[in-house]
């Protein structure tokens, strides 16, 4: 399983440039996975549903499953957040597995840019990020992509990660 991730701040379009080179990535003939970091509160689950209503009244873990899907929601009240790779590894094997967030994890990455969101570059202080997606060009040697040039950045990723098939 190849392992790449994708790196900026809030807002800067990672999901969307994730969601737009997700089906090239298929297209070659990949099974692709993702995981995605938030650092704030969510829930998959909606209040009212019994799901919600089970793990409102005490369960550690719920899954719910169907013909379509599973989804196991695991509580960690009072337990400190799982690591990212204890989180890989409860991934099922496919060729290639997408990291969103994770900005500061010493993994292969592309940084996802806007200049007009204030933050600062990441790839400066990140020996990690070996591209860029941007709206405006930095000076540096890093290869560079426009923000919706999604079939060179899928290129980029697939050749780097010796993907090409």
């Amino acid at each position: 399983m190849k392992i790449f991730g994708f790196a900026g701040w809030s807002g800067s379009g990672k999901t969307t440039l994730i969601e737009q080179v997700i089906p090239r990535f298929v297209r070659a003939g990949l099974k692709v996975s993702l995981i995605k970091h938030a650092h704030h509160r969510f829930d998959v689950d909606q209040p009212g549903k019994d799901s919600y209503r089970h793990r409102a009244a005490g369960c550690g873990e719920v899954l719910i499953t169907s013909k379509q899907r599973w989804a196991l929601m695991h509580e960690t009240v009072d337990e400190p957040e799982v690591t990212l790779e204890q989180q890989i590894a409860r991934m099922s094997p496919c060729d290639l597995l997408l990291i969103e967030g994770y900005k500061h994890y010493p993994l292969p990455k592309l940084e996802v840019h806007r200049a007009a969101s204030g933050k600062p570059l990441l790839y400066p202080e990140d020996e990690h990020i070996i591209a860029l997606a941007t709206d405006t060009p930095v000076q540096c040697s890093l290869p560079q992509f426009g923000l919706e040039n999604y079939d060179a950045i899928a290129a980029f990723v697939l050749d780097k990660l010796e993907l090409n098939r």
